[in-house]
C-alpha cells in the first residue's frame, strides 16, 4: 500500500517507471488499461516539463521509454496481477500489520527492480542533459517544493492535519468507496495521532534532489564514459533506496512506514462488507486489465 504522506520525487519518478505503473494501482487509478497504454506519452511529457528535451535528445528518449515500456508489459504486468490477487486474499482473511509492511516491502522491491532495469535508459539520458536543462531541473524542483510547502507545511495545525486527511481519503476511497461520518471520525483521530512530520519529508525531498542536480552537474563537467556513468548511477540508486534503511533515517522511515500501515489497518478493521467488496471488486478489474496489457491488448 502506499505511503499516504510521501511526496513524489524526481528520482522516483525518474529511476522507477513503475511510479506510473505502481502509482496507478497502488494510489488507486480507476482506468488502469486506459493509463498505462498512455504512459510512454505520459512519462515523456513529464520528463520534458522538467528538462525542456530537444532534437535528437528528444527521439531517443521516447524511443527509450517505448523500450523500457515493452520489457515491462512483457515482463512485469503478471507479477503485478499476482501481488494483487494476494491483496485480495488477505483482504478477505484478517490482515495483520505485518502482513501489510510485506505488501510495502514487495512494491519496493518491485520499484527498485525496474530501477535497475532503467538503469541503460538513465544513463543515455543523464549524458545528454545540458547545463541550461539542469538549471530547468532545478527551478522546477524550487517550483514543486513551494507548492507542496503550501499545501502541507504552511498554516495552522488544523489546516494541516485537514490537507493530510483529504490526501489521505481521497486514496481510500478508491479503493473502499465513500466512508460515512462515524468511520471518517475514526480514521481521522487514528491519522491526526501521527506527527505532522511533512517537513521533514520535505527535508528528505530536497537531499534527494540535490543529490540527483549533484550527478548531473558530475556528469557535465568530468564527461565520464558510459561505464563510469552508468556505475555511478546504480551508485546513485543504491544510496537513495538504501537510505530508508540507513543509521540516521531508518528510525524516521519505520515511524512512517508503521503510522501509515497502522491508519489502513485501521480502515480495513472498520470497512462494512460492502465496503470490502468494492475493495475486491476494484483489484479484480485491476488485475484483469494487468492481464490484458501483459497479453498486449
Amino acid at each position: 500500500m502506499k505511503n499516504f504522506n510521501t511526496p513524489d520525487t524526481f528520482f522516483r519518478r525518474t529511476l522507477a517507471l513503475c511510479l506510473l505503473v505502481l502509482a496507478v494501482f497502488v494510489a488507486g487509478c480507476s482506468s488502469v488499461r486506459f493509463t498505462y497504454n498512455q504512459g510512454d506519452t505520459l512519462l515523456y511529457w513529464w520528463l520534458d516539463s522538467y528538462a525542456d528535451l530537444e532534437g535528437e535528445q528528444a527521439d531517443i528518449a521516447k524511443r527509450d521509454i517505448d523500450k523500457l515500456f515493452q520489457w515491462h508489459r512483457q515482463t512485469q504486468l503478471r507479477d503485478y496481477a499476482a501481488l494483487l490477487g494476494n491483496m485480495q486474499r488477505q483482504l478477505a482473511g484478517n490482515p495483520t500489520q505485518a502482513d501489510l509492511v510485506t505488501v510495502y516491502k514487495e512494491i519496493r522491491l518491485r520499484g527498485e527492480r525496474l530501477a535497475g532495469h532503467a538503469v541503460p535508459e538513465m544513463t543515455t539520458l543523464a549524458l545528454s542533459i545540458k547545463p541550461d536543462q539542469i538549471a530547468d531541473i532545478e527551478r522546477k524542483f524550487v517550483s514543486k517544493n513551494q507548492d507542496y510547502r503550501r499545501k502541507f507545511i504552511e498554516g495552522s495545525t488544523e489546516k494541516r492535519q485537514r490537507a493530510r486527511f483529504k490526501k489521505a481519503m481521497s486514496q481510500l476511497e478508491l479503493w473502499f468507496g465513500n466512508f460515512n461520518r462515524e468511520q471518517e471520525d475514526i480514521l481521522r483521530k487514528t491519522l491526526d495521532a501521527r506527527p505532522l512530520d511533512n517537513e521533514a519529508w520535505l527535508e528528505e525531498r530536497v537531499w534527494r534532489q540535490r543529490r540527483i542536480l549533484a550527478l548531473l552537474r558530475k556528469f557535465e563537467k568530468e564527461k565520464p564514459n558510459r561505464e563510469q556513468a552508468s556505475a555511478q548511477i546504480v551508485a546513485m540508486q543504491r544510496e537513495l533506496f538504501g537510505r530508508i534503511d540507513s543509521p540516521e533515517r531508518k528510525a524516521f522511515y519505520d515511524a512512517g512506514i508503521d503510522h501509515t500501515t497502522r491508519f489502513i489497518l485501521t480502515a480495513i478493521r472498520i470497512a462494512t462488507p460492502a465496503q470490502k467488496k468494492h475493495a475486491h471488486d476494484r483489484m479484480q478489474g485491476w488485475i484483469k486489465d494487468f492481464q490484458a496489457l501483459a497479453a498486449g491488448k
